[in-house]
């Protein structure tokens, strides 16, 4: 089975994008991020004609999640039970759903924009919500992956230059602790191989040359627990995605499992 998580920054913006990249991956299960879209807007009928099903958690702002399978969709849930809100609104930043053999959430983690910032605080309350909601499925038999853009790079090696980084977000202490609180449920990193350089980055800046330069982070994550890591075969990102025209600033972390 092959799943995947991407950040597309707008599905709609990278619909021929996406559509291509199912059909020459082979991709059975993909997590989307950012899609950027109501829900009337979501192109089911257009992944219909692939033979995939989709579960949305939409609103049409700058955030949006989906799930995207063609091996089922089954005991879907839209929303982080138990999360914060934001300005009065609990944002639409995980689904999850049971695809085939494998209960998969795709999440997209709040940005927390800068340290001391109310979204900041924010986006701890909503890891620790995330915590709290995965513990069991981290726990139980059922291979289970939390896939998404998780907005933290977990070490030093994870960003191109830590300098860069020098007090704002992303690579704070409260931020990577929370991260440790996430795999202390039973939780396993699940490191993609470098397809090239020697460290696989995710993300890539659209501004001074990043993506060219390599100045990149690995922020798109694949934390599974011990039977899913345990059937995973191979693990990538798919830089090629990144290029060209109309890519988005994310490149898809792709997951091989044996299951």
């Amino acid at each position: 089975m092959r799943i995947a998580t991407w950040n597309i920054n707008s599905i709609t913006a990278r619909l021929p994008r996406l559509l291509g990249w199912l059909e020459s991956s082979g991709t059975d299960a993909l997590c989307v991020q950012e899609t950027k879209c109501t829900d009337e807007q979501f192109p089911y009928d257009e992944l219909r004609e692939l033979g995939y099903e989709a579960a949305v958690n939409a609103d049409g702002r700058w955030n949006g999640v989906a799930l995207i399978s063609r091996v089922g969709l089954a005991d879907v849930v839209k929303g982080l039970p138990g999360g914060p809100a934001y300005d009065g609104v609990q944002e639409p930043r995980a689904v999850s759903a049971t695809c085939g053999p494998v209960r998969l959430w795709s999440v997209y983690v709040p940005n927390g924009r800068e340290v001391g910032h109310a979204h900041y605080a924010y986006k701890l309350q909503w890891f620790e919500a995330l915590r709290a909601a995965v513990a069991d499925d981290a726990a139980g038999d059922l291979p289970f992956a939390v896939l998404g853009d998780y907005n933290v790079a977990p070490t030093d090696q994870d960003v191109w230059d830590l300098a860069a980084f020098e007090g704002q977000t992303h690579v704070t202490a409260p931020e990577r602790e929370a991260l440790a609180a996430l795999r202390g449920t039973g939780l396993t990193d699940v490191v993609p191989r470098p397809l090239k350089y020697d460290h696989p980055f995710t993300y890539w800046d659209y501004r001074q040359l990043g993506f060219p330069k390599n100045r990149g982070m690995r922020i798109d994550l694949v934390y599974g627990n011990a039977p899913f890591a345990k059937a995973v075969s191979d693990s990538y990102v798919d830089r090629e995605e990144r290029k060209g025209k109309g890519a988005s600033d994310h490149a898809p972390v792709v997951v091989d499992l044996d299951v």
